[in-house]
């Protein structure tokens, strides 16, 4: 508090509040000390930025993908405390190595940036600009360890890990290594082998029960034994009813009414003898496996011994039913323990068998002694990485502290501000204050509080992508001009502050007041355009019932109907008409007439007053209300929709938005041909009749002697003098 009380601040005022200069090394010194009720924003997204993205991801410790401001101040302090001088960061130029301290951590820097200019073959160099450190590629080799904790497939020459690494992406993803590869960390191989693992003790628990008997045929075991259980299970069950009951014997067999119905009918197809039992039951408790088989049966009877007895039991001739109840078991057991089948996400990229291979072969510990590997440099990597950090810090920060804890970037319009994106060119006009948004009605909810006349624009460059980008959407303020053409569907041109131009096209509009010129013709306007939209209509109608009665007269192809007089001239009802029109002439007249009378009767002076009058009765209400609203005006809202938390309400006055919004003007000395050859043709008649009907008013008012003078009211007559005598 000691430090802020000494520490004499400057601000200047612009957008309504006051704003605090940063130009010198005390200001930074002295920017903790400051409230930060006092500071123009308290957090910013890193993306849609005007700035060094790599020096965002710097500011941004915790990775969330916002700044806040004890990041700035952490920042700030960080820098200061590497800088012999840290007044080269209100100048332009590179690092200079003479400008780190003479320290343990600027003796580190400086050793850092020697090894760096070396390998830029600029061993004598004694400097350092954001582009030479642009190709982490050759910062940090992909084949050498760097210190980030996470390994690439190039660090490690063993063919099984760097097949390892590659599955683990494929499955999980990759992250980007300080050399720009993908790579894998901790937390991926960790992951990993989570899955890996249930898949490995599951597949364990098969070989514990003895569910592996079949090897890589168990699921065709499972079908074969599936197919004829039934019917084997019915066989025992016969053996059992006989041996039960010596009569059931004969009946547990087919019935010779079947047999001889058989006997009558071609047996080439077996579906007629499959309903039969699968064997005699002569044959005990043990269900032959070659002979004396329904023929119906044998094939199917084969594949389950092939799949199913004989990797168990061997080659047999029957089987008993001990024999057949444990392979029930085994198989149930099997089903059992392939519905308890775990369904990691990995076992969707990855064969059951890859999985059981990468835990078999100990690859996690392997990897995880590589990342142990990399993660021992770090301290020697360090040095890079906060070279790279100082360097762009060098040239970026005060920038990003103009436009955040004030926004002297944005009012002084000597540069633009890092929010804004580039110009939109648009029926005339070209508009300064572009913001990218991603979510357009998600932003247009919010910035419509900023009381601005906004367009929502999809900008896009097909087949020249900027950024790895083809599309992007913008936010777009016009503060002056007038409303026009200003709709969704029109067309402009859109150019980033790269200087790239997009195709744009207006998706949304969010209106508000633009100038209190344009609120001043607003009301004609409404008016006229009701009047011409109400002709129309009457038109559109009267063209429509004429064209169905001439239809209509012309489909009418019957006999044509008698004919019927036509009307006698009715000259009562005419009279009446023309007597209406008389009146509702006359009574026009006489309103005019008094209108006329009214305006004429007035001294001369006063009629301006009274036009203005009339005038500002008819467009006061609207200029007011765009008055109050253009005082509104504000950035905050705008910026708030993208994720800022604005601080200060940051107004958009007139004279300012007559500085983001220009309007065409024609170059100075250029030369002008006012005649078009293609211009509509002036119509003459309605100025001939306004002027006919003012000479008629003119002469009804001077025959009723509005133009002449009163007479002078007669004076009164002198009372007479009594004589006092």
């Amino acid at each position: 508090m000691t430090q802020a009380l000494a520490h004499r601040w400057r601000f200047f005022r612009a957008g309504g509040f006051d704003q605090v200069q940063l130009e010198t090394p005390a200001d930074l010194a002295a920017l903790r000390g400051l409230d930060q009720k006092l500071w123009a924003s308290l957090a910013c997204p890193v993306n849609n930025l005007e700035l060094d993205r790599r020096m965002l991801e710097y500011i941004d410790l915790n990775k969330d993908g916002r700044i806040r401001a004890p990041e700035i101040l952490d920042v700030v302090d960080w820098t200061l405390a590497r800088l012999a001088d840290p007044a080269v960061l209100f100048q332009p130029g590179p690092l200079q190595l003479a400008s780190l301290t003479d320290d343990a951590e600027g003796t580190r820097l400086r050793l850092a940036a020697q090894r760096l200019l070396s390998l830029l073959g600029r061993a004598d160099g004694d400097s350092l600009t954001p582009a030479d450190t642009a190709n982490l590629a050759q910062l940090f080799p992909p084949h050498e360890a760097n210190g980030d904790g996470l390994v690439p497939a190039s660090l490690t020459d063993d063919a099984t890990l760097k097949a390892a690494i590659a599955d683990i992406i494929a499955c999980l993803g990759a992250q980007t290594d300080r050399s720009g590869e993908p790579a894998i960390g901790v937390e991926q191989i960790a992951a990993f082998f989570d899955q890996a693992r249930q898949m490995h003790a599951w597949h364990a628990r098969a070989a514990e029960q003895g569910l592996d008997v079949f090897g890589e045929g168990t699921v065709a075991a499972v079908e074969a034994l599936s197919a004829v259980r039934d019917k084997v299970d019915d066989y025992f069950t016969r053996v059992a009813m006989a041996e039960f009951d010596p009569r059931a014997a004969a009946l547990m067999n087919a019935r010779e009414e079947e047999l001889v119905r058989l006997a009558s009918l071609s047996l080439a197809d077996a579906g007629e003898v499959a309903g039969l039992p699968l064997a005699a039951v002569q044959q005990g408790d043990h269900l032959p496996l070659s002979k004396g088989l329904n023929p119906a049966w044998q094939d199917a009877i084969a594949a389950f011994c092939q799949r199913v007895v004989v990797p168990v039991y061997g080659e047999l001739d029957s089987l008993s039913r001990e024999q057949w109840q444990h392979l029930l078991t085994l198989c149930g057991n099997y089903l059992a323990w392939q519905a308890e089948a775990p369904k990691p996400a990995i076992a969707e990229v990855l064969s059951r068998g890859r999985i059981l291979e990468l835990v078999e072969q100990g690859i996690e510990t392997r990897l995880l002694a590589l990342v142990e590997q990399d993660k021992a440099v770090a301290e020697a990597a360090g040095g890079l990485v906060d070279l790279d950090k100082l360097i762009r810090l060098r040239h970026g920060l005060i920038e990003l502290l103009r436009n955040f804890v004030s926004f002297q970037s944005f009012y002084a319009r000597q540069d633009k501000a890092v929010f804004q994106a580039g110009v939109l060119y648009i029926d005339g006009k070209s508009c300064d204050l572009v913001v990218e948004v991603g979510d357009v009605e998600a932003h247009a909810k919010v910035a419509a509080a900023s009381d601005c006349f906004l367009l929502y624009c999809a900008c896009t460059r097909r087949g020249e992508p900027v950024r790895g980008k083809e599309a992007l959407n913008i936010v777009v303020a016009v503060t002056a001009g007038s409303e026009g053409d200003l709709q969704a569907g029109r067309h402009g041109l859109f150019y980033d502050r790269a200087g790239n131009d997009w195709d744009a096209t207006v998706v949304k509009v969010v209106q508000n007041a633009i100038s209190i010129r344009e609120a001043f013709w607003s009301p004609y306007r409404r008016v006229s355009k009701l009047v011409s939209d109400q002709v129309q209509k009457l038109a559109a109608s009267r063209d429509a019932d004429m064209v169905n009665k001439a239809a209509a007269k012309v489909g009418e192809t019957g006999a044509a109907p008698a004919a019927t007089p036509a009307p006698a001239f009715d000259i009562a009802k005419f009279a009446g008409i023309f007597a209406a029109i008389g009146l509702a002439v006359g009574a026009l007249g006489t309103a005019l007439a008094a209108v006329v009378t009214g305006i004429l009767s007035l001294v001369w002076w006063q009629i301006p007053l009274l036009f203005l009058c009339v005038l500002l009765a008819i467009s006061g209400p609207a200029m007011l209300l765009a008055w109050f609203k253009l005082r509104r005006r504000s950035l905050g809202p705008i910026l708030d929709g993208n994720g800022w938390a604005v601080n200060a309400q940051a107004r958009i006055s007139i004279p300012f938005g007559t500085a983001l919004t220009q309007m065409a003007e024609l170059p100075k000395g250029s030369d002008r041909a006012l005649r078009d050859p293609y211009a509509n043709k002036p119509v003459v008649w309605p100025w001939i009749i306004a002027l006919l009907l003012a000479l008629g008013l003119g002469y009804y008012a001077w025959s009723n002697g509005v133009f002449s003078p009163e007479p002078e009211a007669p004076a009164e007559a002198a009372a007479p003098v009594q004589d006092a005598g």
